[in-house]
């Protein structure tokens, strides 16, 4: 059967070759998500029967996934009478089947029904977690099965740069850079907006456009002093909880914690964006422990607490007062080490975010707290409410844990 007549930009080319592993990295506008759309379709026509997985770390809804982006390269194409588009899967010619899944929410069992595939593509591959990575590549075991990864790279320390473009990169991989310099179809639009970015926001611009890693400077606020690493909670660990709540795109969070001698631990966490009010206690649920220990939340929000109490949470306000934020962060720098685990990406991004504003033209750090990549972060300090008191770096000691747990 011929193939599609697809104009493919000259990057790409290296990936229509055979690999166990191709791997597109770059910034936004370069093309990476239409290309393996489009070689996606491509290999369904010319490939009767192609079963494909699309992954994404977290996926709450169809709306996450790359199935739009499917129908629409179908549409293009005038491939439609080929193709079954159903509400949550594509049917491909020969038999096919074409499925969009969240990797979070697999285990070593139910990951076994991707055993036959022939491949899968993992969009916005800089959020999979190891564990996910682990799991997914010895499912897909099928002779010729390849796996597709698409990511804008954040860190060097993320597991898909580790596996692909670190010192020991895995054999037969192919892995290209793409930024908005190699897309031919260009346009008005998105140089507008490269503009934009590159004249005001020029800390975060390298990373956007270019492909770049999020750096770190001097002014990330918990900069040396956190670490990402998978660890055990203790059978008989006192937890803190600390809920903040959404607010537009904000998302609303649970926090749970821990802490031996001077080492505070994160070892849960729940994110949820767009959560309706009747849905919180649900995504509470997430975090086993909810219902059975205390839960500060951020005051902001006294109707969501009276909600939440009746729906059988033991939460209550934290204290607020002038400057708490400051001493929050002071308190939270007292800890020797913090520890999150690696099942806590979001909290764990935020650390490497969170700042203080830059003197855009001194380049200074300033003693202001940037309201951004805190939502976790602000959580974890309601959770130590009663703690934070404004007087000094915080030690949770011994008696006071004990007393903790007798509550």
């Amino acid at each position: 059967m011929a193939t599609l007549d697809i104009q493919t930009p000259r990057v790409f080319a290296p990936l229509l070759q055979p690999a166990r592993y191709k791997g597109a990295h770059g910034g936004r506008g370069s093309g990476k998500s239409h290309f393996f759309a489009e070689l996606l379709i491509e290999r369904a026509i010319v490939q009767p029967g192609l079963r494909w997985s699309c992954i994404r770390e977290i996926q709450k809804s169809l709306k996450q996934s790359v199935k739009q982006l499917l129908e629409d390269k179908i549409e293009k194409f005038g491939v439609g009478g080929r193709f079954d588009v159903l509400e949550t899967e594509i049917r491909t010619p020969g038999g096919g089947l074409v499925i969009f899944q969240g990797m979070q929410n697999h285990t070593a069992d139910s990951i076994k029904s991707l055993e036959g595939f022939d491949g899968a593509w993992v969009e916005e591959a800089h959020s999979l977690s190891a564990r996910s990575l682990r799991l997914l590549r010895p499912t897909l075991r099928k002779p010729g099965s390849e796996i597709w990864l698409s990511w804008n790279p954040e860190s060097p320390e993320d597991p898909v740069d580790a596996f692909l473009r670190g010192p020991d990169a895995v054999p037969d991989s192919i892995v290209i850079q793409a930024n908005w310099r190699d897309n031919p179809f260009w346009n008005d639009t998105l140089e507008a907006e490269r503009q934009i970015d590159l004249a005001r926001d020029p800390d975060t611009y390298d990373h956007v456009w270019e492909g770049g890693y999020l750096t770190v400077s001097d002014a990330v606020i918990f900069r040396n002093r956190v670490s990402v690493e998978a660890f055990d909670t203790p059978p008989h660990a006192r937890f803190f909880h600390g809920a903040d709540w959404g607010f537009s795109q904000d998302p609303t969070v649970l926090i749970r914690a821990f802490v031996e001698g001077e080492v505070l631990y994160v070892d849960r966490e729940v994110f949820g964006h767009g959560v309706e009010l009747d849905e919180t206690p649900m995504l509470f649920d997430q975090i086993e422990t909810a219902r059975k220990w205390p839960i500060k939340a951020d005051s902001a929000r006294p109707e969501t607490i009276s909600h939440m109490k009746r729906r059988g949470f033991n939460i209550s306000p934290a204290d607020k007062w002038a400057g708490s934020v400051e001493d929050g962060i002071a308190h939270l720098k007292g800890f020797k080490r913090i520890v999150v685990h690696e099942r806590c990406p979001n909290i764990a991004k935020e650390f490497r975010l969170y700042s203080y504003k830059l003197d855009r033209q001194t380049g200074d750090v300033l003693p202001i707290i940037v309201d951004k990549h805190n939502h976790g972060i602000d959580a974890l300090r309601y959770a130590l409410d009663g703690y934070i008191k404004g007087k000094g770096p915080m030690r949770i000691s011994p008696e006071a844990l004990i007393a903790a747990k007798r509550r």
